[in-house]
């Protein structure tokens, strides 16, 4: 059953467009609008190796700004609780996440829901960089109890046509491209500065400063006298 909703997630990220109607079928006329900017701006979308490598996920979405690994879950309850391999699966996200400076996504598919039923959560990672740190503010973070044990509330998640309009529109991309241009002038501006001087002549007044401060109200006081 959980191949289905991978399937689901991976045709409306690649944005295949029989997967993009399908989905947001019962969803408002906002909604699907906002959905369908997954058409300009697509992922490639391909299902992760389960071969002993924990922390892929189930997805991996790459374009050429970004990179996702997602792990998909389906439930008919709106919060599921991490215990077990889930957890360790969820450990292991923020693990690699960490090492390979990603941001892993979980995407929660709630059951028997008309409109969006899907929720978009990010896991916390450190050492983000690029346009994953300017997404970083906007993708809510995984929740967790009071005790601090992580789980998944899908009341509390975002989306998945805001995620979409978020990752996916033309105004997004401007200002990346914005983002990069400013980068590149402040580099190209910090390293048009002229070098110090080596010419002799302004080389030798330095040279003949005094060995000590000089003592303004003791020099004009001289100079008085």
């Amino acid at each position: 059953m959980s191949s289905q909703y991978e399937r689901e997630l991976r045709q409306v990220l690649a944005g295949v467009p029989k997967g993009v109607e399908a989905v947001i079928r019962s969803c408002s006329p906002l909604e699907k609008q906002k959905m369908r900017q997954v058409f300009q701006r697509p992922f490639l979308v391909v299902r992760a190796a389960g071969s002993g490598m924990e922390g892929t996920g189930d997805l991996l979405a790459l374009r050429g700004d970004l990179c996702f690994p997602i792990e998909v879950k389906s439930t008919r309850a709106k919060k599921l609780y991490l215990s077990g391999r889930t957890k360790l699966q969820y450990e292991a996200m923020v693990t690699e996440g960490e090492r390979c400076n990603l941001m892993p996504l979980y995407a929660h598919r709630q059951k028997g829901v008309r409109g969006d039923s899907w929720r978009i959560f990010r896991v916390g990672t450190k050492n983000l960089s690029g346009r994953l740190r300017q997404l970083e503010k906007s993708i809510p973070l995984f929740p967790t109890t009071r005790n601090g044990s992580v789980y998944l509330n899908w009341e509390d998640g975002m989306p998945l046509h805001a995620f979409v309009a978020l990752v996916c529109s033309s105004a997004g991309a401007e200002t990346h491209a914005l983002h990069n241009l400013e980068v590149r002038t402040l580099r190209a501006n910090l390293f048009a500065k002229p070098l110090p001087s080596t010419e002799l002549e302004e080389i030798l007044p330095a040279q003949t400063l005094p060995d000590k401060p000089l003592d303004v109200l003791a020099e004009l006081a001289r100079r008085r006298s």
